[in-house]
């Protein structure tokens, strides 16, 4: 009588197929981030409206003009918007991660809000813009995180279509509506916070109960 042996399981394959889902899975992400183009550092903003001039000139065609209203997200990816539908009126600064004088221009500004200068009717609402991995100071996430910036940011998608719609000549880009949504002025570079004062000042005027 012979005995037979019993059969050996066969051994599955499991490295080699764990290794091919990775490879299938990092794929994926590839192709996913090149079909969006969307990283947390880019967003995806709705813009509605008509955009507004290129600024620069001597005197601004955009005065008394109807800005674009904008919805988009932060890096967190909460809502956050350009209405005009609030009743405020609003500071947009248009900031540059790279750039030198945004560098310099956001801890005055912070602890200009920290001495709560800012009217309770005025918003002032940041915009993370022409981001680029390939330049100095980024990501901007981690910039303005490391400089406690508290004001809401919109984040810019990848052809900066946010600066394109305001005018953007140069950084930092400032523009102040009414809180119909009239532009009162535009102006770049820094600002000092006397400035900032009697602008703000000017702007909470406007605002009717």
């Amino acid at each position: 009588m012979t005995t037979r042996k019993p059969a050996q399981a066969k051994k599955f394959p499991l490295l080699p197929v764990l290794a091919g889902l990775g490879t299938v899975a990092l794929i994926a992400t590839v192709l996913l981030t090149m079909n969006t183009g969307v990283t947390d550092e880019y967003g995806d903003p709705s813009i509605i409206g008509d955009a507004l001039p290129r600024a620069g000139a001597a005197v601004d065609p955009a005065l008394g003009l109807v800005a674009p209203e904008v919805d988009g997200a932060d890096f967190e990816g909460n809502a956050v918007s350009i209405s005009h539908d609030t009743g405020d009126a609003k500071i947009l600064i248009f900031l540059a991660h790279w750039c030198p004088h945004c560098q310099a221009e956001v801890p005055v500004v912070q602890q200009w809000l920290e001495d709560d200068r800012l009217p309770a009717n005025v918003e002032l609402i940041g915009i993370a813009t022409n981001t680029s991995s390939t330049r100095p100071n980024y990501p901007p996430s981690e910039w303005l995180d490391r400089e406690g910036w508290t004001s809401p940011v919109i984040v810019d998608d990848t052809g900066y279509s946010i600066s394109a719609a305001y005018g953007l000549d140069a950084f930092p880009f400032w523009v102040f509506l009414a809180p119909d949504g009239t532009v009162v002025a535009r102006d770049s570079g820094e600002l000092p916070v006397e400035t900032l004062d009697q602008i703000a000042q000017t702007l909470a005027a406007l605002v009717t109960e």
